[in-house]
């Protein structure tokens, strides 16, 4: 009897757990960034809804002979981790959901949203 009572329970339980919503995996929001394009123009990018947990490389600065974005701001609802180098390698900052930002002094080429 305990054997059938312990199967139901955990076929109840497994039942529960896979008609769960699942997060979607994303930061909701956009996170923007300033950089200096091919032709020496000033422009400002961004990402809307970015993967969480994922690196990501700002395509727009992804060569090193291109001058590294700067100003981001961060309005998802997630933290956003700044780095200087490409594929988040180098000196990181983390930027606050919501709002938080930098000047145009921190220089970023990627980042990854918590």
């Amino acid at each position: 009897m305990r054997l059938r009572t312990s199967v139901a329970a955990t076929v109840g339980a497994l039942a529960l757990v896979i008609t769960l919503p699942t997060s979607a995996g994303a930061a909701q929001g956009d996170f923007t960034y300033q950089h200096v394009n091919r032709a020496g123009v000033a422009q400002m990018s961004g990402l809307m809804d970015p993967q969480s947990r994922e690196c990501i490389t700002l395509p727009e600065v992804s060569h090193e002979r291109s001058a590294p974005a700067h100003s981001p701001r961060n309005n998802t609802d997630a933290t956003a981790t700044v780095f200087a180098g490409v594929d988040c390698e180098g000196p990181h900052f983390s930027l606050r959901p919501n709002g938080g930002h930098a000047s145009e002094r921190l220089q970023v080429r990627s980042v990854v949203f918590s």
